[in-house]
């Protein structure tokens, strides 16, 4: 069976973010400026780019290289399209994580907002070995009703199938998850969302 993420609608996916209920574009758009911001570094990957939420804020005078890195190939299009000016830098690969990391090419930077829910500690470490970042920054989504992990909307039933894989987040196990991948804790930032939820920005370095 193929992977729920394959046929969720962007459209329902992005509409259902934007909610004033859910309020988790318009954050993930400000934390993704301070993540590219926020290193000295020339490269870097997005993992789970979905629709490229974000990358506006990608300067071409500061990177060389940024991987947009979907399992859905309708949203690595969708992002070509929206980013035309990124051309030359942005270079969207269509792979998923949990089975081909060895394709995943080298990054400074590593961006995964939203995605290690859906992919586990265990194939985030082996991606992550397979990138040898410098730098890892994180978004997780910490969640205070475990059997209502997404918010109720419109769009609701578009991620029925999501529940197959999805794993609760904890910042204490990411970051026991990542020191076993070789990498220490330097930052983390909070962002409060309707309905009890919350953002978690962890950032990580390689030791």
């Amino acid at each position: 069976m193929n992977n729920p993420w394959e046929e969720i609608k962007l459209e329902d996916y992005e509409n259902h973010m934007k909610l004033d209920s859910v309020m988790q574009l318009q954050t993930m758009n400000s934390l993704m400026k301070e993540q590219f911001e926020a290193y000295p570094v020339s490269t870097a990957m997005v993992l789970g780019i979905a629709g490229g939420n974000g990358l506006e804020h990608v300067s071409p005078d500061k990177y060389e290289t940024v991987y947009g890195v979907d399992i859905n190939v309708d949203y690595l299009r969708v992002v070509s399209e929206r980013y035309k000016d990124l051309a030359g830098v942005l270079k969207c690969l269509c792979i998923d994580v949990t089975k081909d990391a060895d394709k995943l090419p080298h990054a400074e930077l590593v961006i995964t907002n939203l995605l290690i829910e859906y992919i586990g500690y265990d194939a985030f470490k082996n991606a992550i070995s397979k990138i040898d970042p410098k730098y890892v920054s994180c978004v997780i989504q910490i969640n205070t009703d475990e059997n209502q992990w997404v918010s109720d909307s419109p769009y609701l039933h578009a991620f029925d199938r999501l529940d197959e894989v999805h794993h609760q987040m904890e910042e204490n196990a990411l970051s026991e998850a990542m020191s076993d991948t070789g990498y220490s804790l330097i930052f983390q930032d909070r962002k409060d969302l309707p309905n009890g939820k919350a953002l978690v920005r962890l950032d990580y370095s390689k030791a």
